[in-house]
């Protein structure tokens, strides 16, 4: 029985072996195959949408962080001037 998971492990190791970032698929992965074990056995299927999904909010975060704000500046009360 644990033969094809050794398989598959070594296959997408082999395959994706490279490189990568992993910003929010460890995390994501993790949670995913918890929640996936625990709704039914599904360990394997929650892990890989769990990284998708940690992986999809990292990507935002990052966008948020490096785009400007669009929101334009406001005057502080110290700023107006009197008439």
């Amino acid at each position: 029985m644990r033969i094809p998971y050794l398989a598959i492990a070594v296959i997408t190791l082999a395959v994706f072996g490279g490189a990568a970032e992993a910003k929010g698929c460890l995390k994501g992965a993790a949670v995913g195959g918890v929640g996936g074990h625990i709704a039914g056995g599904h360990g394997v299927l929650g892990a890989a949408a769990g990284c998708a999904v940690g992986r999809h909010q990292a990507n935002k975060k990052d966008r948020e962080h490096a785009a400007p704000s669009a929101a334009p500046a406001t005057a502080q009360p110290s700023e107006v001037p009197k008439k």
